[in-house]
């Protein structure tokens, strides 16, 4: 008799031990779920100290965590654990349940503004992303260089998990880059007498001249007929940018550009030098994009903004007429005080 009491003393035990340890829910928030990140370098300690304001009591968990052989077997990501979960099930869920997170970006400025943006959203940070972006021998083996690495990354949102690598992230885009030229758009492109990149350059400097993507293919149309005539580009925005590149500072505001910057010696000087600039001077949106691929067919080659519509412009197909569009351009702008 004593030989079964004890029996079922140490059954009850163990049974009370798989239950408060395995079954039993063990979560101390009041929210339907919450999120843990798990770094790639991480040890269970780590995880240990973000799990615990989480759970009603540690020890249980760890007890089990041993058991499981998790201790020495931390996986990292983004997990989710869910309120009432019990110790097994948040071990499973962080061990082989990383849940992918959308990453997504537009309109940055440059690499570094891009990488900036990019490493708010995944474990790599902004220093791994430049460099891997950045890389020359990757560069070149895809057919970019220093001033056109910034076409490769088409704006969107994608599914990444959290602890991806900046080289996956860069090599990931580059498939997105190759999956966005679809045969269409690469035949567009080829009827203009443009490769992929000089098409997200023009492209990047229509999203620059105006916002309305309604407006995008006429300005993309002008500056087509520009190119077919040989006239120069004539894109204040790249004078803009240009000036930015040579101060190394391109989060200065220039509202203004002066006659005087139409003399600066710089390849992005559209007033000096014909053709298409050496790289984009933005990330230009996809709107932007098939605007050049689908631009509107005209044969105005001036526009200025409009004063009585703010945000669209006034289109000419004469200098004469641009002229006269531009004097009430000028006589806004300087009853407004801007000189710079």
């Amino acid at each position: 008799m004593a030989i079964v009491l004890i029996g079922l003393v140490v059954a009850g035990y163990f049974a009370y031990f798989i239950y408060s340890a395995m079954i039993a829910p063990n979560t101390a928030f009041q929210n339907e779920e919450a999120y843990i990140f798990i770094p790639t370098e991480a040890t269970y300690q780590d995880v240990r100290e973000d799990l615990e304001p989480l759970l009603k009591s540690i020890t249980k968990f760890d007890a089990l965590a041993k058991r499981k052989k998790y201790t020495t077997n931390v996986k990292p990501g983004r997990f989710v654990i869910k309120k009432d979960m019990s110790n097994n099930d948040i071990i499973n869920s962080i061990r082989s349940n990383n849940l992918p997170i959308k990453v997504s970006f537009n309109n940055q400025e440059t690499i570094m503004h891009l990488a900036g943006r990019i490493a708010d959203q995944i474990e790599a940070d902004s220093t791994s992303i430049i460099k891997a972006m950045t890389n020359a021998d990757f560069l070149n083996k895809n057919d970019f260089n220093e001033d056109t690495a910034l076409s490769m990354y088409i704006p969107n949102s994608y599914e990444f998990f959290w602890n991806t690598s900046a080289e996956k992230y860069r090599d990931r885009m580059l498939k997105e880059y190759n999956n966005f030229w679809t045969e269409n758009r690469l035949s567009k492109a080829k009827r203009l007498n443009l490769s992929e990149v000089e098409v997200m350059t023009l492209a990047s400097i229509v999203q620059k001249e105006t916002a309305k993507v309604d407006e995008r293919p006429r300005v993309a149309g002008v500056y087509l007929n520009r190119i077919r005539i040989g006239m120069p580009l004539q894109a204040d925005p790249t004078i803009i940018y240009a000036i930015k590149k040579s101060a190394g500072d391109y989060d200065r505001v220039i509202k203004r550009v002066l006659y005087k910057d139409l003399e600066m010696d710089s390849p992005y000087n559209t007033y000096k030098y014909r053709g298409i600039p050496p790289g984009p001077i933005a990330m230009p949106d996809v709107s932007s994009i098939d605007a050049v691929l689908n631009h509107e067919r005209h044969d105005y080659l001036y526009f200025v903004v409009n004063v009585e519509r703010f945000g669209y412009h006034k289109f000419a197909k004469s200098l004469s007429e641009h002229n006269r569009n531009k004097q009430e351009y000028v006589r806004w702008i300087n009853k407004q005080g801007i000189n710079r």
